[in-house]
């Protein structure tokens, strides 16, 4: 069958990149956009059962759905032969590079912060619900998760640019046709300190979960979304001024 020839397989990586992707970013946006401003509209014991019913499926979707749009997006790497070393010295290279990274930090913190950050909330949830008590840590778990949360969403709008630059604008003639060492340097020292940065600081390292100065982009839905576009305008800015023809 003619899917199953590289170009078929290219394809199909394509696929389930887009439906994979479409189930993580979705249920990222659910969560930040619907659920947590919901939440605090509900009373304690609606607010336990949602958490014990509806997040935890949701949770399962969403971690999932980060794992698989993130080995769907390297086997487009892998079926590809056009992705050489020589193709990430190019705008769509280093645009779809961008991306890639931004993606593995967004799952790194679904698994190694949201998701552990969960099931602590969850788990004094459904003691609460069968009549004990709250676990005393629930509340700072839920923080950290909260803050990873908005943080995946900032990343989210530079990363679905990025991901639609490559193919449909930096590949075009208004870029170079290769970058040069010194702006390539360039471009991933200010992507580095941009984004490194943030991570940092929604991990509680530069100054905690607040609520304080640092963590103002956390605190609320237009905050993260402001933040997101402020964070694509820095890296997009960056991209043109060293890459552009």
């Amino acid at each position: 069958m003619e899917l199953f020839t590289q170009d078929g397989l290219s394809l199909l990586s394509r696929w389930g990149h887009f439906l994979a992707g479409i189930t993580w970013i979705g249920l990222l946006y659910y969560f930040n956009f619907v659920q947590t401003p919901a939440f605090l509209q509900l009373g304690a014991p609606a607010r336990m059962e949602a958490l014990d019913q509806v997040t935890w499926r949701a949770l399962w979707w969403f971690r999932w759905g980060a794992v698989f749009t993130v080995l769907s997006g390297l086997m487009i790497l892998g079926f590809n032969e056009q992705f050489t070393a020589d193709y990430f010295k190019t705008p769509s290279g280093i645009s779809i590079g961008s991306g890639a990274i931004l993606g593995i930090i967004m799952l790194s913190n679904v698994w190694g912060v949201i998701w552990r950050a969960q099931k602590v909330v969850i788990a004094s949830a459904r003691t609460v619900i069968g009549g004990g008590q709250a676990d005393p840590a629930a509340a700072a778990a839920g923080r950290r998760g909260a803050v990873a949360s908005r943080m995946n969403t900032i990343f989210s709008i530079p990363l679905l640019f990025f991901m639609a630059a490559t193919s449909h604008f930096v590949g075009s003639s208004a870029f170079v046709a290769e970058a040069e060492s010194s702006a390539m340097i360039t471009y991933w020292v200010i992507f580095a300190v941009v984004v490194g940065g943030l991570e940092l600081n929604a991990l509680g390292r530069l100054g905690g979960y607040g609520p304080a100065m640092n963590t103002r982009p956390y605190d609320s839905v237009r905050a993260a979304i402001i933040s997101g576009f402020v964070v694509f305008a820095i890296l997009y800015a960056a991209f043109e001024v060293l890459f552009k023809a």
